[in-house]
């Protein structure tokens, strides 16, 4: 997709997140593979945001397709820019409803799969193992920084865009992914337990269409491997059979 000349934008500044508490425990499921002789383990119980009404559950009915294309006239820079500062604006907001229950005990690990945790790259470029609660808040305040830096995200008529913008962008949309791959996963009865499921499932339906619409968000990162696969590739799967998102 070509990029246009950016026009004068002007977005109000988010207050940075309050530093969060550590994070909830996330539950494992049994394996159900077993070697021969030995008891078959019970299948691992279906997650609630794939089973009925939850998965349902939603704001906006049809295809979000309809919501994410780019209004005439508009630069999809701007476009695309505005749509992120939304996205971690109302993801933030939804993640300091659940940061109680999102502690270093609950959630030691960054998980959003049986057998996934992320780790995070530190300044040495080692992949390390962090809480959920550090993790997301190190996410959270890395974002925020990028909106702030005005050479990332400018807001004055006729700044233009940096050429790093677009993968800027696609790393933002990763680590957003994770964070809301993480609160399904593992926090999503205390969504269901605020009645948030409509507001949230809406909020990452929009993400992921967003996501494909603009070549932000790689597939790979929705599912996961074989062997490490993500929770939420089920739901995508799910939502593109339901035609919630584009096939």
């Amino acid at each position: 997709m070509s990029f246009f000349n950016s026009f004068g934008r002007s977005m109000t500044r988010a207050p940075r997140p309050p530093k969060r508490s550590t994070t909830p425990t996330s539950s494992s499921f049994p394996s159900t593979e077993s070697l021969p002789g030995t008891p078959t383990m019970p299948a691992a119980p279906k997650p609630l945001y794939l089973c009925s009404p939850f998965v349902e559950a939603a704001l906006v009915k049809g295809n979000f397709k309809h919501i994410v294309m780019l209004p005439k006239y508009a630069d999809v820079m701007e476009w695309v820019a505005a749509n992120i500062f939304d996205f971690y604006q109302n993801l933030n907001l939804f993640y300091g409803a659940l940061s109680e229950c999102c502690t270093q005990q609950s959630c030691p690990t960054m998980s959003a799969g049986p057998s996934l945790n992320y780790t995070w790259i530190n300044q040495d470029r080692k992949s390390v193992q962090l809480p959920a609660p550090t993790y997301i808040d190190y996410v959270m305040t890395w974002v925020q920084d990028l909106l702030d830096d005005d050479n990332v995200f400018p807001t004055k008529s006729g700044r233009e865009f940096p050429q790093t913008f677009p993968s800027t962008v696609k790393h933002v949309y990763r680590q957003l992914l994770r964070v809301f791959a993480h609160l399904y996963y593992v926090h999503y009865p205390q969504i269901l337990h605020l009645r948030s499921e409509p507001h949230f499932n809406s909020l990452f339906a929009h993400f992921l269409a967003f996501g494909k619409e603009y070549e932000l968000l790689d597939i790979k990162d929705v599912k996961g491997q074989p062997n490490s696969p993500v929770g939420i590739g089920a739901l995508w799967d799910r939502w593109k059979e339901m035609g919630i998102l584009e096939a």
